[in-house]
């Protein structure tokens, strides 16, 4: 177990890094993914490695644990409103229109992006768009980048699609499905804290930021949003969770419909 000391000092640490803040009711979660950590460590006394957690202040074990306490399993198409009316949009869009470029800020383990993906491939074509994935997670980032993942993630995904975009795993690989080499190639992921400076990736068309500020508090979930919608182009949309509300009017914003937004 581990001490009401030590749940807090990693609650403030995390919150310090990550804006989110772990709840009481997040004690035995937090206890389980640490304990595998403090054993890599030699260590079974949680209470003695959250000690030095933070008297040793190591950037590298801090990532380790923002990994950890991150929860991160999604799967293909959630939310499938956002892609039916992404396909609409798509279909309005003049030829000759440029590049669609597209932001998937909370990405995760990769299956949001990759369902964007395989969305432009078929409306659009291989060509002419580009997907860049963010995720606080360097652990996450890294499987989004393989794109190698359980067959039950595909259980909303078109079959057209799965066909189309996916390899059925065999022999070790038996129950997974890989992500098309010709759309991990088109989709640029990499580690960035939306609660920080975000990085120069340019300007988006579309930007899904979905299922995450349900972990801020309202100031930080201002904030962040801000800063996201900085990187919306003059006429791009904004996607949110269907349980994520926002303060449209106060953020500079319009809603279209649930959970999409414009610049106002």
């Amino acid at each position: 177990m581990i001490s009401n000391r030590s749940f807090e000092l990693v609650s403030g640490l995390f919150h310090r890094v990550s804006g989110i803040r772990l709840t009481d009711g997040k004690r035995a979660l937090v206890a389980g993914r640490l304990q595998k950590l403090a054993m890599t460590r030699g260590l079974s006394d949680l209470d003695r490695y959250v000690e030095l957690l933070v008297s040793e202040n190591d950037p590298a074990e801090l990532v380790r644990v923002v990994d950890k306490l991150t929860t991160n399993e999604t799967y293909f198409f959630r939310e499938p409103e956002h892609f039916e009316h992404l396909s609409q949009r798509l279909a309005a869009r003049p030829k000759g229109a440029g590049v669609f470029r597209v932001w998937s800020a909370a990405s995760s383990s990769g299956e949001e992006a990759y369902s964007i993906a395989m969305l432009l491939a078929d409306k659009i074509g291989i060509d002419g768009w580009e997907i860049v994935g963010t995720d606080l997670s360097t652990a996450v980032v890294d499987t989004a980048c393989r794109g190698l993942y359980p067959m039950d993630r595909a259980r909303n995904m078109p079959p057209v699609y799965l066909k189309r975009f996916c390899r059925k795993g065999q022999g070790e690989h038996e129950g997974q499905l890989l992500v098309a080499r010709e759309l991990r190639d088109r989709v640029a992921f990499g580690c960035a804290n939306l609660m920080e400076a975000l990085p120069d990736i340019g300007l988006f068309d579309q930007i899904f930021l979905r299922n995450v500020l349900i972990y801020f508090d309202p100031p930080t979930k201002e904030a962040i949003v801000r800063r996201v919608a900085a990187k919306l182009k003059p006429d791009g949309m904004l996607y949110t969770g269907h349980a994520e509300s926002l303060n449209a009017p106060a953020l500079g914003l319009r809603s279209l419909r649930p959970a999409v937004y414009a610049l106002a």
